[in-house]
């Protein structure tokens, strides 16, 4: 297995099944050539609605799907990290499980991973946002002042959509709201990244379970932890001595 497409969900019963239909579609585009076979995990993260039930439903009609269930919520980390740890491939794709990203746009991260061997992940940076005023001003305040702490070069840290390397993502450390800083978490292990260009759509179905206030209060903490681990990574040359 080349690919694992990972998709963290919770309460997006009338999102998943046309978001599977899409990801099916975009699998068939020239940029996956070299990432496949691939598979599909959801992870429902202690969804109430019927997002469960839709996902048992579509078994029997996607053959490479799997879906992990949390016994309650978790937290969006928590669904990667759970995820990750089940991926049989060398390499995991992520998007977010409202529709708001387009599966097609993996594409364009496969294609620079391909151009570029080296890397170790490929960052979606969302243009003309779709989100409400006051969320886009709380992002782009949010991404400044990380910009000016932890200097990742990435604009938009937070953007669903990723491809990166799975031993990589399984050697980060590991806490709730590190989806937030993967770029700057990915460099500080050595590892280099590219950011590419993505569309962004509006919601369609169903409501955010996310809050500008409830992202700021863990926000800030998370932002000077990762800035910590930052400054106390080693990353020394080893080698094997022989006689």
């Amino acid at each position: 297995m080349r690919l694992s497409i990972l998709i963290p969900v919770h309460n997006e019963a009338d999102n998943i099944l046309p978001l599977l239909g899409e990801i099916d579609l975009a699998l068939g585009r020239p940029g996956f050539s070299g990432f496949l076979p691939a598979e599909i995990i959801v992870v429902d993260d202690g969804s109430t609605d019927a997002t469960l039930s839709q996902l048992k439903s579509a078994l029997a009609r996607h053959p490479n799907l799997r879906v992990l269930r949390h016994d309650r919520r978790s937290g969006q980390s928590a669904a990667l990290l759970s995820g990750g740890r089940a991926a049989r491939g060398e390499w995991i794709a992520t998007l977010d499980g409202d529709g708001q990203n387009d599966p097609a746009d993996l594409d364009r991260l496969a294609a620079a991973l391909t151009a570029d061997p080296g890397l170790g992940l490929a960052s979606g940076l969302r243009q003309k946002r779709k989100d409400t005023l006051s969320r886009r001003l709380a992002s782009r305040f949010a991404n400044k002042l990380r910009q000016s702490i932890l200097q990742d070069g990435c604009t938009d840290s937070a953007c669903g959509l990723k491809i990166f390397r799975r031993d990589a993502f399984l050697a980060l450390p590991g806490f709730d709201g590190m989806h937030r800083f993967m770029p700057a978490l990915f460099l500080s292990q050595g590892h280099r990244a590219v950011y590419v260009a993505v569309t962004h759509r509006p919601r369609q179905r169903g409501v955010s379970k996310v809050t500008n206030a409830g992202r700021a209060r863990v926000g800030i903490t998370d932002l000077f932890g990762v800035w910590w681990l930052k400054r106390r990574a080693r990353r020394p040359l080893v080698r094997e001595e022989r006689s």
